[in-house]
């Protein structure tokens, strides 16, 4: 079964859900103390190069769909 730009964007927008969830889950593991500082800078580096990526991801499925 081949996914249309539609769905994939679909699932797209759940990893950036799934994304956020996680970025929560940095703050408290921060705001408790169960990461340093250091780690949780770290840590969002990663989340927002992520967030980034599928943001553009997304953008682009969208031209995509709109150009045909």
């Amino acid at each position: 079964m081949r996914l249309g730009n539609k769905e994939y964007r679909q699932f797209v927008g759940i990893a950036r859900g799934s994304a956020g969830e996680v970025c929560y889950q940095l703050l408290l593991a921060r705001d408790l103390k169960y990461i340093s500082i250091e780690t949780y800078q770290e840590l969002r580096s990663g989340y927002d190069r992520v967030i980034q990526m599928l943001s553009r991801l997304s953008q682009s499925l969208g031209d995509a769909s709109r150009s045909r």
